[in-house]
């Protein structure tokens, strides 16, 4: 009886393993998918930190050197905010050509690539 219960038994150990290493194999894909993600995003957020604080120093800079043109600092004022909401409009604008197909095809390779599988 055992020389038939034998490769059942090896099938059964051989099965649990291959699931165990299919198991191990998605939880490393997904770390190495959420590693990559998070990182991109403090990346982004940093980069998005910085030029906020850029686009704030400049417009204040340009409102002073306006208002001091014009002899007006809300006039200055208003001006760069209208040239900002401009820019906020045509970011608005193009919102799916500039955020949606640019960042979907990135995730979407960052995690279905199967390149470097190996």
């Amino acid at each position: 009886m055992s020389d038939f219960s034998q490769p059942a038994e090896d099938l059964s150990r051989k099965a649990r393993e291959y699931v165990d290493s299919q198991l191990t194999d998605l939880k490393l894909r997904t770390a190495k998918g959420l590693s990559i993600t998070v990182s991109k995003l403090v990346g982004a957020f940093l980069i998005l930190g910085l030029a906020s604080s850029f686009v704030l120093l400049l417009s204040f800079g340009l409102v002073l050197l306006l208002g001091e043109w014009m002899g007006s600092y809300a006039g200055a004022a208003l001006l760069i905010a209208l040239v900002l909401a401009l820019v906020v409009g045509v970011l608005l604008a193009c919102n799916k050509r500039l955020f949606r197909n640019t960042f979907v095809p990135l995730f979407v390779k960052l995690f279905f690539n199967d390149d470097d599988a190996s």
